[in-house]
């Protein structure tokens, strides 16, 4: 944290990069979260912090095909949708929704790091299902819409209900339903206006969770809409008390770059709000990058989020949680024992640009940064990839002697810039770099240009990704293309970017995988 920041000051967004519908819980001193995973596989990152500013992933909710049933067909952004967590009875509970299936299930854990459960299933309509417990022991389960059902959350028998609730003030899409008791009042906060710039959050209040809800006088009490706001979209909320008897109000953003309209590249993040009550009602201040906790309240003395610099040798008998594939992880497709200190990849299908494929990456969770490997790709065909989906991705590859950039954006793919190499391991890199706005010239002849860019160019997209590869002359800078269309305005979607590591031929052996922020000045 920069000396210049108060003393109780920390960043936002304190899970940064593709980390969408986050859910808390605290137990003791303990705080955990989850958050949607879509169709990767392992699904639902669950994390734990001792402040709730800094993070430390210890999982996947479902980690075992089992839990998992993400079909061969799963379409892109379809899959694990909004996950709920809560802590009831000695156990830790996590009701999600796959979308791909059309079915809730529930998952319980004495252990939030795991073993978790296997699903128990609910076929009720809607998504972002929510668990509470009232005062006789009875579970409701709240869902987008907005209603609740009494249920038996261990057989998943629906007892009562649909129980309609409260929707709203209006706004489309009343999504992100999470029931609470504090004090004499059961409290309904619910997410409308959609998941995009309509975003924002508003609740009501009722003595009973079948109601009827009063709203609140200043719904919604929360959003961004229609601001010059650098944080957007933010809603999808949810409230914990901290020790100290604090409230906060964790939720999701965007971080849009790039002239109008603007482009978010790294999908929805992860934020942290302060609450404070005013005559029983919830107030929060705008979500800033950098805020300001309250005095003595439990992150006051939390630092900054880490660099998120992080490397892997591959040294372990196990992969470490972050990295994820689409839909599925075939035991037959990776080894950490074939080579000692390597991980092998074993290609599942021809081309990145379907289904199937094998992927292994991580969440891109900084707008400036670099990856890099250095793989062996021996006979086959492999290398790093920057990805939102099959239809759009970035590759930078490496087999027969020869490394290539391709792109795929919609239905057009296309070769930008090949370099022969060496035999043998090699290193790959790609970097993204944002467009810093600095106003345009006007030449003598009347071209317009734009500091840092080709004359008459105008940097409009979100940022520039950059694939090198490693030479005894040293990097070679094969390609420089637009990030935007690696965008969820482009390519549409739930998601983020992932980057990592691919094999459509044959096998290959990476020997590390490095994954650091570009150095910037402090704030």
């Amino acid at each position: 944290m920069s000396s210049t920041q108060p003393a109780h000051a920390y960043r936002n967004p304190v899970l940064p990069g593709f980390h969408p519908d986050p859910s808390v819980c605290r137990v003791g001193e303990d705080y955990y979260l989850v958050c949607s995973s879509f169709e990767y596989f392992p699904g639902v990152p669950i994390f734990h912090s001792r402040d709730l500013v800094n993070w430390r992933q210890i999982g996947n909710v479902l980690d075992r095909p089992g839990q998992l049933d993400l079909p061969a067909d799963t379409d892109a952004s379809r899959g694990i949708y909004a996950p709920t967590i809560r802590h009831h009875d000695g156990r830790f509970w996590m009701v999600t929704t796959n979308v791909s299936l059309g079915r809730h299930l529930i998952v319980t854990a004495t252990d939030p790091a795991g073993p978790w459960s296997e699903p128990v299933y609910l076929d009720l309509p809607h998504v972002d299902p929510s668990l509470a417990w009232d005062d006789n022991g009875d579970c409701w389960m709240t869902v987008s819409g907005v209603e609740s059902y009494r249920i038996d959350p261990e057989t998943g028998t629906v007892l009562e209900g649909p129980v309609p609730m409260w929707s709203g003030t209006g706004g489309q899409y009343p999504e992100a339903p999470h029931l609470y008791r504090i004090g004499e009042w059961w409290y309904l906060l619910v997410s409308e206006g959609g998941t995009h710039t309509g975003h924002a959050v508003s609740i009501a209040r009722a003595r009973t969770p079948r109601g009827p809800f009063e709203p609140g006088p200043a719904n919604p009490f929360l959003t961004h809409r229609g601001t010059n706001r650098p944080i957007q979209a933010a809603g999808h909320a949810d409230l914990v008390q901290a020790v100290d008897g604090s409230w906060w109000m964790i939720l999701l953003g965007i971080r849009a770059r790039g002239q109008w309209p603007p482009y978010h590249v790294l999908g929805r993040e992860t934020f942290v709000v302060p609450v404070r009550w005013v005559d029983g009602w919830p107030v929060v201040d705008p979500v800033e990058e950098v805020t300001v906790a309250p005095a003595g309240s439990a992150p006051a003395m939390a630092a900054a989020p880490g660099s998120g610099a992080r490397r892997d040798d591959f040294d372990g008998v196990r992969l470490a949680p972050y990295w994820i594939s689409p839909r599925s992880r075939p035991e037959n497709s990776w080894s950490l024992t074939e080579r000692s200190g390597w991980l092998t990849l074993r290609a599942s299908g021809a081309t990145l640009d379907r289904a199937g494929a094998t992927v292994l990456g991580r969440r891109q969770q900084h707008h400036d940064c670099r990856a890099s490997v250095r793989v062996d790709p021996g006979t086959g065909r492999a290398g790093l990839t920057l990805r939102v989906d099959e239809a759009h991705h970035y590759d930078l590859e490496v087999s027969g002697g020869t490394t290539r950039v391709v792109g795929r954006v919609g239905p057009f793919r296309q070769v930008f810039g090949e370099h022969r190499v060496a035999a043998g391991a090699v290193t790959l890199t790609v970097a993204t770099r944002t467009h810093d706005v600095l106003p345009p010239t006007v030449t003598s002849s009347g071209q317009v240009s734009t500091p840092g860019a080709p004359l008459g160019v105008r940097p409009a997209g979100s940022d520039t990704v950059v694939f090198e590869v490693e030479t005894d002359d040293g990097p070679v800078v094969l390609a420089e293309l637009d990030g935007r269309y690696l965008s969820t305005e482009v390519a549409a979607g739930f998601t983020g970017r992932v980057i990592g590591m691919y094999v459509t031929e044959g096998s290959a052996a990476f020997d590390w995988f490095d994954y650091r922020p570009a150095a910037v000045p402090e704030d």
